[in-house]
């Protein structure tokens, strides 16, 4: 029986969808960065023989130009030790600034009041004293109604 990750990977071997495959490997090479940078960086792709990287603020812009050699030595690592992104490669590495990113994940909120179910029974032992007696009671009568 075939499930789901079988069918996209003989969808993706097909020649036609080569891009689908392309799009794998630009989105291991992201995963490859720290957690800082991937929420940085909008998408990636290369053209050219250069590696495009868009981010979401000009100021990761700053910071991901200090790390070019970083970034370029990933992309060589992720060629080397993965056989299906062979085909990325680049010289050069150019980082710019783009207001078209992906689309944050909206997490599902709910938004209701809790209900507590009532663990009290009202049964228990009442003292002799009056006053004590009576304030049982009372409780007691507070507990069964909110059954």
């Amino acid at each position: 029986m075939k499930n789901a990750s079988m069918i996209l990977s003989h969808l993706s071997s097909q020649p036609h969808f080569k891009s689908l495959k392309r799009q794998e490997c630009y989105q291991k090479y992201i995963n490859l960065l720290s957690s800082k940078w991937q929420k940085a960086v909008a998408f990636v792709y290369i053209k050219d023989e250069t590696l495009f990287i868009a981010v979401t603020h000009p100021g990761f812009k700053m910071e991901l130009n200090y790390n070019r050699d970083l970034l370029k030595s990933l992309l060589t690592q992720l060629n080397r030790h993965d056989q299906t992104c062979k085909t990325m490669q680049a010289e050069k590495v150019v980082v710019f600034h783009s207001k078209y990113h992906a689309m944050p994940q909206e997490k599902a909120s709910y938004e209701s009041v809790p209900h507590y179910h009532e663990r009290a029974e009202g049964n228990f032992d009442t003292p002799s004293d009056e006053e004590l007696k009576e304030k049982f009671e009372r409780i007691k009568s507070i507990v069964t109604c909110k059954q």
